[in-house]
């Protein structure tokens, strides 16, 4: 490159310089942690239940967020290896019957289904987040079936799955969160 340019740069090197301890990365999620369980304990009760929801909304929610984002960094840097963005899936996967099940403990969303919660809509966002709820993991699964394919458009296609995957996943977290408030 220098013989092209005419650009002689010397290499870099930090071995003279001490290097950033890596314990200090812990840091702000552990400030993360206790902000999340400081507003589950706000959100109401019973806290242990609206810490859990808060704690297990925020990976899940997390997970499905940093997959999409991590999906558009893939389509402007397409050599990237695959893993990292499998595995932000399979996360969203695993957290999905967690919180599920965060959200159908009672008093949740099974006392919208049955009427003992009156969502004002007449039933309509109960099951407009049982839509939510099926359609985000059904997604889940499409973009890991596409992200096997070897063809770059296969990275487009999870990139477009995992973006209707974060809109029923907000609605699936957020309408609960909303109708059960």
């Amino acid at each position: 490159v220098a013989a092209m340019t005419g650009i002689d740069k010397a290499k870099k090197t930090f071995e003279d310089g001490s290097e950033f301890p890596p314990a200090l990365d812990l840091v702000a999620p552990l400030f993360g942690l206790v902000a999340l369980i400081i507003a589950g304990i706000d959100a109401g009760e019973p806290q242990a239940l609206a810490v859990a929801r808060t704690l297990i909304g925020a990976m899940f929610l997390g997970a499905i967020t940093d997959a999409m984002l991590l999906g558009h960094w893939y389509l402007v840097q397409p050599g990237l290896a695959r893993g990292p963005l499998n595995e932000l899936v399979r996360w969203t996967g695993y957290v999905w019957p967690f919180e599920l099940a965060a959200l159908l403990w009672p008093t949740g969303m099974v006392s919208v289904l049955n009427g003992t919660i009156d969502d004002g809509y007449n039933g309509m966002l109960g099951w407009f987040w049982v839509a939510c709820a099926i359609s985000t993991i059904i997604l889940v699964f499409v973009t890991r079936a596409a992200l096997k394919e070897r063809q770059y458009s296969a990275v487009m296609a999870a990139t477009g799955l995992l973006y209707l995957a974060i809109l029923t996943a907000f609605g699936m977290d957020l309408v609960a969160r909303a109708t059960l408030a």
